[in-house]
């Protein structure tokens, strides 16, 4: 199976006061080269981040307009990608688990495509979908402009995937970031923490 990837990280981290939530590190590895690592291992060809920088191996792209919202996101990272593959994997920036998450979900992918669940909960930025089901769901949108994961995956049969527990936790505060022992490069701690 031919997979490729898109990660978004174009959020404003409003919750983290519009820190640079994608450069965060754990062990010295940035959330969003860590993102990476876990696609390419989980088989991808090809990813693309959508936000404003990408990685050496993982071009960006960006939405428009900025912060349009994460289907803007996705729509923009789909023209990016070839449209070849049989699956489309689509993950937020800021789940530093999500590497054991990936090989349950593409393992499990099926038709329109499938979404991971995690602890009784459907995780929307942790889906495999195919991409002309992905095209024909984003078409049937009145507007991709702040528009809602949920509108979006609606309209598609996405078969739900038990992943491992906690897998797909994320990081949204600074008591998440510690929680995963995550702190901006420079500093080591997150400065303007409360």
């Amino acid at each position: 199976m031919i997979v490729d990837a898109l990660i978004l990280a174009g959020g404003r981290s409003s919750r983290l006061h519009h820190s640079d939530k994608q450069k965060l590190q754990i062990g010295g590895t940035t959330l969003l080269q860590g993102s990476v690592d876990a696609v390419f291992a989980s088989g991808a060809r090809r990813v693309i981040v959508v936000g404003d920088e990408g990685t050496d191996d993982a071009p960006a792209v960006r939405e428009e307009p900025a912060f349009a919202g994460p289907v803007a996101a996705i729509a923009a990272g789909l023209r990016a990608l070839p449209g070849d593959a049989d699956a489309v994997l689509v993950i937020a920036c800021d789940m530093p688990g999500v590497a054991s998450a990936l090989p349950t979900l593409l393992g499990a992918f099926t038709g329109d495509g499938v979404i991971a669940v995690d602890r009784g909960r459907r995780q929307q930025l942790t889906i495999a979908v195919s991409p002309d089901a992905l095209k024909a769901a984003i078409a049937r949108l009145p507007t991709i402009i702040d528009a809602s994961m949920r509108a979006l995956l609606g309209s598609l049969d996405l078969v739900e995937v038990v992943v491992p527990e906690g897998s797909t936790d994320d990081i949204d505060t600074w008591d998440d970031a510690a929680r995963f022992g995550a702190a901006p490069a420079a500093t080591g701690v997150p400065h303007d923490h409360p």
